[in-house]
């Protein structure tokens, strides 16, 4: 699968959770934080998209030598339906959270709900990882490593600086966007050390 046909997927997704936002307000009649959570999911893909854009040239080339590979192949045809799935479980999720649960096992059950896409995205990066030649996995494990240790430091300064009263981040807040820092560290580290391996 081409950058191009994940971009278009990407598009689709956005689409679709703007026109279900659409839906929910003027149809279903969903609470605004409903609607603004499918706008919100709608935007994220459609900027992902745009991202594909603006990538050079030389690294959505090599982005396609990489996935027309076997293990690339496996990683997208699991990568595409964890994504739907993760923003699935996010609205049940934060939905029937919101409507109130009395029991907190149960509560906390239903508030994980999306980490487990993201804990099968990472078994399914772990595969792909595994199934690459040696040179890519070197490039993968040293971009894990430099985006781990990235954000480690920027969640431990944070940390110091809200210890300080320096700034004020809610927690939950924080801890909600170490992930997504640390996918964006590593695709920057990736492309950084790509060009200059390859």
């Amino acid at each position: 699968m081409s950058m191009r046909r994940w971009m278009w997927i990407f598009v689709g997704i956005g689409l679709a959770a703007l026109l279900l936002a659409a839906a929910g307000q003027w149809l279903l009649r969903w609470p605004d934080e409903m609607v603004g959570m499918w706008v919100g999911i709608g935007a994220g893909y459609l900027v992902g998209a745009a991202l594909f854009l603006v990538l050079p040239r030389w690294w959505r080339q090599h982005c396609d030598e990489m996935y027309a590979l076997p293990a690339g192949r496996r990683y997208l045809r699991a990568l595409w339906p964890i994504m739907v799935g993760y923003s699935l479980t996010l609205f049940v999720s934060i939905w029937l959270v919101k409507r109130g649960i009395e029991s907190v096992p149960l509560r906390a059950v239903v508030a994980v709900l999306p980490a487990l896409a993201i804990a099968l995205l990472m078994r399914a990066a772990l595969r792909y990882l595994r199934e690459i030649d040696e040179l890519q996995r070197r490039i993968e494990t040293e971009s894990i490593g430099a985006a781990s240790l990235l954000v480690s430091l920027l969640y431990f300064a944070a940390g110091l600086l809200q210890k300080a009263k320096v700034i004020d981040v809610d927690a939950a807040v924080a801890m909600i966007w170490v992930f997504p820092l640390l996918c964006a560290s590593y695709g920057i580290i990736k492309i950084v050390l790509t060009r200059r391996y390859l």
